[in-house]
């Protein structure tokens, strides 16, 4: 079978995997000149299905459950499984009582419990949550990583092109995320900063709970954080505002007051695709299937959602569209 995966971000890159490692002859297509510049690569990369469950719907726990054993297997070493740390500032103290009342899979900490996780947090926070379960990945790396294992499986990569007019597929996969056409998607902004410090490590990502502007920090590479959080109800993919730039910088230096004297490697911002449920769907098109629809959640959900594309496009009861 051949199929055309139009889109390299996170969901076009899984859904050519599963594909290709069914026997599939896969080419990508992607506007961008290059890898990167869409939402993915403006992504957290924390693949955490509980702490998800406390504003998402229970598919998005069932989905994202097998999400850190996949990207394991699949790219050995990209994935770190140290939990997710939730804290609250004393004020805030009512949203810890809050998140847990809506999540599974943690248990409480005390001052001295969060301090034994992360020594750099030693008596800044009273109370805290941890769930063990979860992990996180560097959404950069680990896109890089599987391009080039793509590659290696014969995977044809056509970039500076939206795919139109390429001859000779059986079907095709729109993985396009906002710029797919279609008319029940919007778009919800989200920013992210990197930022670096020598002066403060962390082991985990550490959301830090706010009733307006929370937070969360994931660690990487040589005193690397990303800080995100912004969901803004926009299809605008301009520039971090000042507005989303102080609250970002301000929860930062709430969670440690070194990150006030951090450099701000980074600025950026993503459009991420999603419906009025903010799950993801996949649908029929006339010459294929759509995958789309992740919102928050790309790396969580799309190693789930692109084996159940690869199940339809191979399973002769399941097939639709031009793929039957």
């Amino acid at each position: 079978m051949r199929v055309l995966v139009k889109g390299a971000g996170v969901a076009g890159l899984t859904a050519a995997f599963e594909l290709a490692s069914r026997g599939a002859s896969v080419t990508v297509a992607e506007l961008r000149p290059r890898l990167g510049g869409n939402a993915s690569w403006a992504a957290g990369g924390m693949l955490a299905p509980w702490c998800e469950r406390e504003s998402a719907e229970q598919p998005v726990l069932d989905l994202g459950r097998g999400a850190a054993d996949w990207w394991d297997v699949v790219l050995p070493g990209q994935v770190t499984r140290t939990g997710t740390l939730v804290v609250a500032a004393p004020r805030d103290v009512g949203e810890l009582d809050r998140f847990a009342s809506r999540t599974s899979g943690h248990r409480w900490l005390g001052e001295e419990d969060i301090a034994r996780l992360e020594p750099d947090l030693a008596g800044r926070f009273k109370r805290g949550l941890f769930f063990p379960g979860e992990a996180h990945l560097d959404p950069r790396r680990a896109m890089a990583a599987l391009h080039d294992k793509l590659v290696a499986k014969g995977v044809d990569f056509r970039f500076a092109t939206d795919g139109q007019g390429l001859p000779g597929f059986e079907c095709e996969v729109d993985c396009r995320g906002i710029a797919a056409d279609d008319a029940a998607l919007r778009g919800v902004r989200g920013e992210m900063l990197i930022l670096r410090t020598p002066d403060v490590s962390l082991s985990r990502p550490v959301r830090l709970l706010h009733p307006r502007f929370p937070l969360y920090m994931v660690p990487r590479a040589d005193h690397h954080f990303m800080a995100g959080a912004t969901m803004i109800e926009s299809d605008e993919a301009g520039p971090v505002t000042v507005r989303s730039m102080m609250e970002l910088v301000g929860g930062a230096c709430a969670l440690h007051p070194a990150f006030g004297e951090a450099t701000i490697v980074e600025a950026n911002a993503g459009v991420r695709p999603a419906f009025a449920d903010n799950l993801p769907r996949i649908e029929s098109l006339a010459n294929g299937i759509a995958i789309n629809g992740f919102y928050r959640h790309g790396f969580l959900l799309a190693p789930a959602m692109a084996r159940q594309a690869a199940d339809i496009l191979f399973n002769p009861d399941k097939r639709v569209g031009a793929c039957a």
